[in-house]
């Protein structure tokens, strides 16, 4: 990874429609903006703060996710996340994390990625399902 300071910005945006709602995704029986998809966008924006540092053949995987979905969102709106980094500890890093509809707060907390390199991180999931096709099941 190419140098990276703290105080570094990602965004990332999504129109709220029907594939994101809760009443969509399962997690909610409510026509409003889904606590997964915004999860998702917050890991978009975190992502998208790293995407310029990253060195082919690298990229980071979400470990850890604390937040808060404080606010409703109905279909029509946009939801911008935005994360800034906030703490570097060797391979991990940690981002402030907060989302907004243009009108509200829609929720904020902590995220954190671990930089890896995909073809040892891609190597040890193969590993992984080899070792679960030779175990015994009981």
């Amino acid at each position: 990874m190419k140098p990276v300071e703290i105080g570094i910005q990602g965004k990332a945006t999504v129109e709220v429609t029907a594939s994101n709602l809760a009443s969509s995704t399962g997690s909610g029986a409510v026509d409003v903006f889904s606590t997964p998809n915004l999860v998702l966008l917050m890991e978009e924006a975190a992502m998208d703060a790293l995407k310029p540092y990253m060195e082919p053949g690298e990229s980071s995987v979400g470990t850890l996710v604390n937040i808060r979905h404080i606010s409703a969102t109905p279909p029509g709106f946009t939801v911008t996340a935005t994360a800034t980094l906030t703490q570097i500890d060797g391979r991990r890093l940690v981002f402030q994390v907060e989302a907004h509809d243009g009108v509200d707060k829609v929720g904020e907390g902590t995220h954190e990625r671990f930089l890896v390199s995909v073809d040892r991180f891609i190597s040890r999931a193969r590993e992984k399902s080899t070792r679960r096709n030779t175990s015994s099941v009981e």
